[in-house]
């Protein structure tokens, strides 16, 4: 019996390679050029783990790891594999219990999370911002929590990004120096973070991570979460971000459990070089420090890229398990990798550990685990096993069918968007100029006080100009509900002006435009 209820099997040659479950959350590093056999070692280790009952979470880059939704069909490169490691008697098609996500939800249930829960040191490495921005994008988050203003979606972020640009003098004494070119940096990023898709990300309902450790009822096999992620690779530093914000809230939410017999959630993470490009040292910190006490979670965590040099050795140390797939020694840098990837396995007296990286052929790897007591394996060369799962991608009705019958839609399918912080200060601008117009009586026309007020900024504008400190008033301190306002007011300014602008055309409309606005509204924008 090749297959056991205590282990992973991931192939033969000289003998049976296993992957031992109670050694599982140690984690793991799966290596190798393009087109070597990394997502079928991928979709082997998914396999193995949601048939011992553990859920599994993975992106699929390609496309290709939906086919583990679907059985397998006989092929006649799959029965020698199966035959040539001694597993023909125990071989079979199967499919495993799959649940879709994608963040832009179009080929699966919709993942979000709010901007609390990102929160701002996460949020500023998606964004690129410097440190000078991240402090004022800190202060933003301050100042929601001494507001208690919710942060739940890129319109809350903006609006009170705007509501900190207003009152930039005032905070800069409570929290530090707020820089008006930060702010307008900050913003400016926002609006790329949109294009890019990000805005789809954020919201309500949030993911709950219960959601991604769900086992199958029937078969008691672990449910893969199949993240789709072809689309999502166009904004790389998005799909980084998001996963570790992944990893985060694990880590976050999990309790200590030591070392189980089984992990309790495993956790592929591919392409992860995208992770530690240029990355700021806290954030390395933090995902040296995340992946170094996660284990006792529960979690495994593994990581897939091209080279072992792709992961800091900081991390690159808290990997246990091992699969190399084959490398090409072409450049200076190839053969460093070669190198590298041979010294991290234990040797073997019987294997040139650096020779056979590069006389790998397609579907064969080098193989080291963890043993019973925690010490790596000898390496070994290892024909990888075939999977039970489809190779290659599932097509869209079969795509839909699963997504159909998943209790997850009625959960995450349709976006919520209740009171928040956008809404918040939107509504206090609104009320604050609705009493302005109710409760201000006009002068009549032949007064010296309409005529000035009419000079300035016309009628309306005098109506509204003592409550934003016009004429007489204008050295007076605003309430923070008359900032609030304000901003509302010179953003309606500028849209009405660009709209005027646009109809008149060219230059010389956008100047008739902001006339005609500074006009209408003139007394409500004077300070």
């Amino acid at each position: 019996m090749l297959l056991r209820d205590d282990a992973v099997f991931v192939g033969a040659s000289q003998k049976p390679e296993y992957l031992l479950l109670q050694r599982a959350n140690r984690h793991g590093l799966v290596t190798g050029a393009t087109g070597t056999g990394k997502t079928v070692t991928l979709q082997i280790l998914a396999e193995g783990f949601s048939r011992a009952g553990v859920p599994v979470f993975c992106a699929d880059i390609k496309g290709d790891l939906s086919g583990i939704s679907m059985p397998g069909a006989p092929k006649d490169f799959l029965a020698k594999r199966a035959a040539d490691i001694g597993l023909s008697d125990e071989y079979a098609f199967a499919p495993s219990p799959v649940a879709f996500w994608d963040l832009f939800g179009a080929e699966g249930h919709p993942i979000r999370t709010t901007v609390s829960e990102m929160g701002p040191l996460l949020l500023s490495r998606l964004m690129d911002l410097t440190d000078a921005q991240e402090g004022v994008l800190n202060i933003v988050f301050r100042l929601a929590d001494d507001q208690g203003l919710l942060l739940l979606d890129l319109k809350d972020l903006r609006a009170l990004v705007a509501h900190v640009g207003e009152q930039a003098s005032e905070l800069s004494q409570l929290y530090g120096n707020v820089s008006k070119a930060s702010v307008g940096a900050i913003q400016r990023r926002l609006l790329v973070l949109e294009e890019q898709g990000g805005d789809a990300f954020f919201g309500e309902p949030a993911l709950a991570i219960a959601d991604l450790m769900r086992t199958d009822p029937q078969t008691g096999r672990g449910v893969v979460n199949v993240l789709a992620a072809d689309r999502l690779m166009t904004s790389p530093r998005l799909y980084a971000t998001f996963l570790l914000w992944l990893l985060s809230e694990l880590f976050e939410e999990m309790p200590e459990v030591g070392d189980p017999d089984k992990p309790k959630l495993v956790f592929f993470f591919d392409e992860a070089h995208l992770l530690f490009d240029e990355a700021p040292k806290a954030l390395l910190q933090k995902v040296e420090q995340v992946v170094r006490l996660i284990r006792s979670k529960g979690i495994g965590v593994y990581f897939v890229s091209q080279s072992p040099l792709d992961v800091p050795d900081e991390v690159l140390g808290q990997l246990g398990n091992r699969v190399q797939h084959a490398l090409r020694a072409f450049t200076p840098r190839d053969q460093k990798a070669v190198r590298a990837a041979a010294e991290t396995f234990r040797p073997n007296p019987e294997l040139d550990t650096a020779q056979a990286i590069m006389e790998l052929g397609v579907g064969e790897a080098l193989v080291s685990t963890l043993d019973a007591k925690g010490i790596p394996s000898v390496v070994e060369r290892t024909l990888v096993r075939p999977p039970s799962g489809r190779l290659g991608p599932i097509g869209p009705a079969e795509r839909q069918a699963i997504l159909a019958a998943s209790p997850l839609g009625a959960k995450y399918d349709t976006a919520v968007d209740r009171v928040s912080a956008y809404e918040i200060l939107t509504r206090k601008a609104e009320e604050t100029v609705q009493t302005a117009e109710e409760g201000t009586v006009a002068p009549e026309p032949d007064q010296p006080e309409a005529v000035e007020k009419a000079e300035s900024g016309g009628l309306f504008g005098g109506m509204l100009g003592q409550l934003f400190g016009t004429g007489s008033d204008r050295g007076a301190r605003l309430t923070t509900t008359q900032r609030v306002a304000r901003s509302v007011a010179r953003t309606i300014s500028n849209q009405v002006a660009g709209e005027i602008g646009r109809q008149i055309g060219g230059r010389t409309g956008s100047s008739v435009s902001r006339a005609v606005v500074r006009g209408v509204l003139g007394g409500m924008l004077r300070r």
